[in-house]
């Protein structure tokens, strides 16, 4: 069955949308592995964005959340930003993810475009008590610094950012985007 010619710029976009989030920043020598376990109602509701490795889509954005909802064996996923201002409309992408790994449940797999485009994510540390996570890529090209609030508290952004070094991160690298609003 021949594909029309529309279909065929779509899951070819979705492919390069991938391939930019993935292949614009260099691998780390050694990826870090998740180390403890992670209690899935505790990743559920709202989070915020507060820093991130540069990529390619998420080039001046402003106010990430990424908003996590039980969904029968896994979880429906909407994230946002504003491109260029927190004053601009929201941009946002749907996903689906799914536990990969429920011995420690921190590994995820995460599909867009219904399925077109997978890409595992890693949950690398989680303070609950504290409100944060960080996530990123088997490859260690992504991550991703988040939080239940919009803000961290000082102390504990320097915390958080400390363990993101430690993890292998550069993190004079690090995007410190404007805060979502509520």
């Amino acid at each position: 069955m021949r594909l029309p010619n529309l279909s065929l710029a779509f899951v070819a976009a979705c492919f390069a949308f991938a391939a930019l989030c993935i292949a614009a920043v260099p691998a780390l020598a050694a990826p870090p592995q998740p180390t403890a376990r992670i209690e899935l109602t505790k990743i559920t509701g709202r989070w915020y964005e507060v820093a991130r490795l540069p990529n390619k889509i998420q080039t001046g954005c402003q106010g990430g959340t990424s908003d996590w909802v039980r969904n029968g064996e896994g979880f429906s996923v909407l994230q946002a930003c504003h491109k260029g201002s927190l004053a601009a409309p929201a941009t946002e992408w749907k996903a689906k993810a799914k536990v990969i790994d429920p011995k420690t449940n921190a590994k995820l797999q995460m599909t867009f475009f219904g399925g077109v485009v997978k890409q595992e994510y890693w949950v690398l540390e989680h303070r609950a008590d504290q409100g944060w996570l960080i996530l990123g890529t088997p490859g260690g090209r992504a991550m991703w610094l988040m939080s239940q609030r919009p803000t961290l508290p000082t102390a504990i952004k320097a915390q958080a950012v400390a363990r993101v070094k430690q993890l292998g991160y550069d993190v004079a690298r690090l995007e410190f985007p404007q805060p979502a609003k509520n």
